[in-house]
Order: structure tokens, then C-alpha cells, then sequence
């Protein structure tokens, strides 16, 4: 088990797989400088993919019992961890009580506090790059490969009858195992919506190119298996056909990037967008640091702008 030493400095802790090589290594420390975080440092915690549940619990306990950790942005890990952990947290917000899972952790007033941000930094991303009423001007599909903590946060976001017209004409999700398609199905059966719904279980890569081959014109396809940044590969051959116009995304911004390779292959003559994770990268860690420290970071607008700037001034993008 990791013995943990008492942090020195404030401290924001990764919780990831690869964490080293995130560009966060070398943003975090610009953008606290930005923000006013003095003495504020980042550090990574490594797990294995579905580590032993007592080595979740150690790093929780550890930093719920440090006076200097601040908190930590989780991913990868974000189910297996909520699942180890959940007696450890005094509260637990009404996101991640939904999606069981932690994607932030965060301290107030002695209280140990569980946050899934995913819901909020997915859904500013999507909203970005696809525009206001996308789905309800095309009536275009939704196709996510991998049924983890990302596909849960960002079908709440596309699929709630609040949204009106503007939802999926339908949602598919894959996974590799039937379990997370389990679970997924009962999480979005909690969720006011009527938007349908299809659970397939994808092995092969082939699998999921069954799907695409299927889809609306339009259609938004986005790799949230890990694959290309935490193991090697595409959820999707090298024969994938995608849909005319459609949205290519990949949460995945480092790594070997596969799926954006296929897609890119295609791009001009199936008229596709291909976007990368970076955006959903900002959004994501500026919610969390936003939420640890304590501090107001906007999500549109020039300072959000110049965030932006920093940040891929600073990783060198």
C-alpha cells in the first residue's frame, strides 16, 4: 500500500492512470499563478484500471485527514472509487449520488465532499462545439462507445426532457462488458426523460462499427472507452464507415489517439467535424479547481478566453 507524505503546500491531487503525462502537470501551475493560489501545487496518484478497493480508500482517508490537501480531480477511476469510498464522504452531491461516482473531491467546513462535475464540464463542451439546438435542427443520433462515468454524465446532459426538441433522435452506448450496461441502463431509467435507448454489448471493435453503420446523417460518435490514452487502439476497426456530417469525438486530447486518426481518414469525404478532448479538458479541471479552492472561474467570455490561452500557451498545444 502507498504511504502517503504530508503535503507542504496547498495541494490538488490527480487521481488518474497515466497522470504524469497530462498536460495539467504544466498548465496547473499557470493557471494557479492566474488565479491567485499561492503556494498552490498539483500532484498525481497512479492507480492501476479497477484497483484493489482498499487503495482507493487509503488515498481518500489520507487526503480527508491531511490539513494541506485540498482536494483532487478524479478520472478514470471515478466508479471504482465512489464505490470504495462512499461511507468516507460526510456529503455527497446530487450528481454523484445519481451517477454513483466521484469525479472531485473537495473539503468545507470539516466535511469531506463528493462532486460529479462530468455533467457539467461534458455538457459545456458538447454545447460548444455542436451549437444551441443542434439535435433538434438534424434529429441526429448519439453513439458513445464505453458506458463509464463520462457516457453517463454527458447522455444526462443530452437526453433530459427539460431540454425539449432538442435530444437525440436516439442513444445507443456500448461497452465491452455487460455490467456498465447494466448499470447505465438503471441510472438513466432515474432520469426524466423519454429519449430511447439502446445497450449494446460491443466485444470487437467490429461491434460498434455494426452501430455506425446505422446512424442518422449527423450524427454525434464519441470514444469514452479510454482507448488511445489509458490502453493502446480505437473502440472502432480500421473498415468503420462513418455517417455523412457526422461529429467525431474523442475525450481523449494526449495519447495515441487512434479513433481520431480513423476519423480524420474520413474526414473530408464523408464531411465529418473531428473534435479532440482538449476543450472538455479546461472545462473539466476549471470546474474542479473552481470547486477545491474555492474560487469563481467563468465558463464562456474573455477570462475564460484567456484561461484557455494559458493553458495551451503553457502545454505547449
Amino acid at each position: 500500500m502507498t504511504h502517503y507524505q504530508p503535503a507542504t503546500r496547498p495541494t490538488l491531487y490527480f487521481i488518474g492512470v497515466t497522470t504524469g503525462k497530462s498536460s495539467i502537470m504544466k498548465v496547473f501551475p499557470a493557471w494557479a499563478e492566474s488565479l491567485g493560489l499561492k503556494d498552490a501545487v498539483i500532484k498525481g496518484i497512479d492507480f492501476k484500471l479497477h484497483d484493489d478497493p482498499a487503495a482507493y480508500r487509503a488515498a481518500v482517508e489520507f487526503i480527508r485527514d491531511d490539513p494541506l490537501s485540498m482536494g483532487a480531480l478524479v478520472t478514470t477511476h471515478k466508479i471504482d472509487l465512489f464505490a470504495a469510498c462512499r461511507d468516507l464522504f460526510d456529503v455527497i452531491d446530487p450528481h454523484a449520488e445519481l451517477m454513483d461516482e466521484t469525479s472531485c473531491i473537495s473539503k468545507r467546513h470539516g466535511k469531506l465532499v463528493c462532486h460529479a462535475k462530468d455533467p457539467i464540464s461534458s455538457g459545456l463542451a458538447i454545447d460548444g462545439f455542436l451549437g444551441e439546438g443542434y439535435f433538434a435542427r438534424t434529429g441526429a443520433d448519439l453513439f458513445s462507445m464505453g458506458a463509464g462515468g463520462s457516457t453517463i454524465a454527458l447522455t444526462w446532459h443530452l437526453m433530459r426532457r427539460s431540454r425539449g426538441r432538442d435530444v437525440p433522435g436516439r442513444i445507443v452506448v456500448s461497452n465491452r462488458s455487460q455490467h456498465r450496461l447494466d448499470e447505465i441502463r438503471r441510472i438513466h431509467e432515474s432520469i426524466d426523460s423519454d429519449a430511447p435507448v439502446e445497450y449494446v454489448l460491443a466485444p470487437k471493435a467490429e461491434d460498434n462499427d455494426a452501430v455506425l453503420a446505422r446512424l442518422k446523417p449527423g450524427s454525434l460518435v464519441i470514444n469514452a472507452t479510454g482507448l488511445g490514452k489509458d490502453a493502446p487502439g480505437s473502440p472502432l476497426s480500421d473498415a468503420a464507415q462513418f455517417p455523412q456530417r457526422a461529429v467525431a469525438w474523442d475525450l481523449n486530447y494526449r495519447g495515441d489517439l487512434v479513433f481520431l486518426d480513423q476519423a480524420r481518414a474520413r474526414q473530408e469525404q464523408q464531411s465529418l467535424q473531428v473534435v479532440d478532448g482538449w476543450t472538455y479538458f479546461i472545462h473539466g479541471w476549471t470546474q474542479v479547481i473552481a470547486e477545491v479552492f474555492d474560487v469563481d472561474i467563468p465558463t464562456s467570455g474573455p477570462r475564460f478566453d484567456r484561461i484557455s490561452d494559458i493553458a495551451r500557451e503553457a502545454a505547449g498545444r
